[in-house]
């Protein structure tokens, strides 16, 4: 980076905010995972909407492009800058940090992109409400992040993905303009949905830097189930008994008996006395006696082997379920093998028979780890201990499985860069015109190139 885009970014945001030391910028430029490690001339950290759109300016000018970053917690490379010599930065939304106050008539809340999900949750739940969005990863992901990723997370098969919680965005383009899309109302139905555009784009089309979110009314009383059952169709009868039963379901999580043992190693206790080969947790919401509506509705479902439950909100069984990412992470002999996928329930039980005898035809010693959200089919499959050399030729595999099932191979995470030769995958005129919104957005491809495409 030349010496006058670095004094042009100082000027920008401040010297202390353009950081260049190697030592600083390093947990910038690594994921997640600790797989892929990237390079870059400097991490810009604007503070306003107008820093922002200063910044794109500047870099446009110096030519130098810019990979957006939230929290950072992304598992396909979208949020890190490739490793080569190209010049760019790392634009980090952290200190877009304004909160403004819940809004408790339209029930909705205005954050800077670099608020956590922990934060808006904290907020809503004071005054009586609650965020659509929750995940493992709370307190480091953004507002931004899971906006650009159109992330899920445990109750997306009650409110939705990110996109149905966004009411507005303010975002700035790759020329500098300011792009804002702000309406508190529910029905804004004037032209395209930019919002929903923005969503899932993962920093290709605009750096999000305010996002206006819906917030929901939380149940008035919930309870969490947890079966232990030999075989997936059980967990969708199961599902299906609940929902007959006049229940919500608010969450409903998959996991195995390999994830399972491997957090009672880590001190959990199993949740159910007899073991099994899958356990399904479920979360629900209803009348007041349901307790009673859950344990009648169980005892009508064929092929459960056992059950625990408790009001919520339970959390000791929730930490058996969101234990599992950084269990697998401690306990794998290498960065594991992480892939976040979408099936369709049709094909769901045979793709995972397929998808663990995947992982135990391989010559090396390599354990497998499923979970996720069985209730709108996104699974998260781990594949342990497997060599560097061989991770890649793994991960195509285990996607090409996904894809011959019918399902996707980006649920909540995106594509990112690991996953970009996938897209040939998807029907040509769908590429197309995504790639033609692209072109109208950010014609010189300077925001977050090799993403997506």
């Amino acid at each position: 980076m030349s010496d006058g885009a670095l004094t042009a970014l100082q000027a920008i945001v401040g010297a202390p905010h353009v950081l260049t030391d190697p030592d600083t910028t390093a947990r910038y430029l690594t994921d997640w995972t600790g797989r892929r490690t990237g390079r870059a001339s400097a991490v810009v950290r604007p503070a306003t909407t107008d820093q922002v759109s200063d910044v794109v300016k500047a870099c446009a000018v110096h030519g130098l492009s810019i990979c957006p970053q939230g929290g950072n917690t992304g598992l396909v490379g979208g949020s890190v800058p490739p490793d080569d010599d190209a010049p760019r930065i790392v634009l980090s939304t952290t200190r877009l940090s304004d909160v403004e106050a819940v809004d408790e008539i339209d029930r909705c809340i205005a954050v800077g992109a670099g608020v956590t999900v922990a934060e808006i949750a904290r907020r809503a739940a004071k005054v009586g409400l609650t965020f659509g969005i929750d995940l493992a990863s709370r307190d480091s992901a953004t507002a931004g992040g899971i906006v650009a990723t159109n992330a899920g997370g445990i109750h997306m098969i009650r409110h939705g993905d990110a996109r149905a919680q966004v009411r507005g965005v303010e975002a700035v383009l790759a020329d500098g303009t300011v792009l804002r899309r702000w309406k508190r109302v529910v029905k804004d139905n004037v032209g395209y949905d930019l919002p929903g555009l923005l969503a899932g784009s993962e920093g290709t089309l605009a750096v999000i830097t305010r996002v206006l979110f819906a917030l929901r009314t939380p149940a008035a009383s919930s309870f969490v189930l947890v079966a232990a059952l030999d075989a997936v169709p059980v967990a969708f009868d199961l599902l299906r008994g609940l929902e007959n039963s006049g229940l919500r379901i608010e969450a409903a999580e998959l996991m195995t008996s390999a994830g399972v043992e491997l957090l009672h190693e880590r001190g959990h206790r199993r949740p159910t006395e007899a073991r099994a080969r899958y356990y399904v947790l479920v979360e629900v919401a209803g009348p007041a006696d349901l307790e009673s509506l859950v344990v009648q509705t169980v005892s009508d479902v064929a092929g459960i082997v056992d059950t625990v439950g408790e009001p919520a909100p339970a959390r000791a069984l929730w930490e058996i379920r969101e234990g599992h990412t950084g269990a697998i992470a401690a306990s794998s002999t290498t960065v594991p093998v992480k892939l976040d996928v979408s099936l369709p329930r049709a094909s769901m039980p045979q793709a995972l028979e397929s998808l663990a005898a995947l992982g135990q035809a391989q010559t090396y010693d390599c354990r497998t780890i499923f979970f996720g959200h069985i209730g709108d089919g996104n699974i998260h499959l781990n594949y342990l201990d497997v060599p560097a050399p061989a991770q890649t030729e793994l991960a195509d595999a285990a996607l090409q499985l996904v894809v011959d099932a019918g399902g996707s191979v980006s649920a909540e995470h995106g594509i990112g860069r690991d996953k970009v030769r996938w897209m040939s995958t998807r029907d040509p005129a769908d590429v197309a015109a995504m790639k033609a919104i692209r072109a109208a957005l950010d014609p010189h491809e300077r925001l977050n190139p090799g993403v997506l495409w």
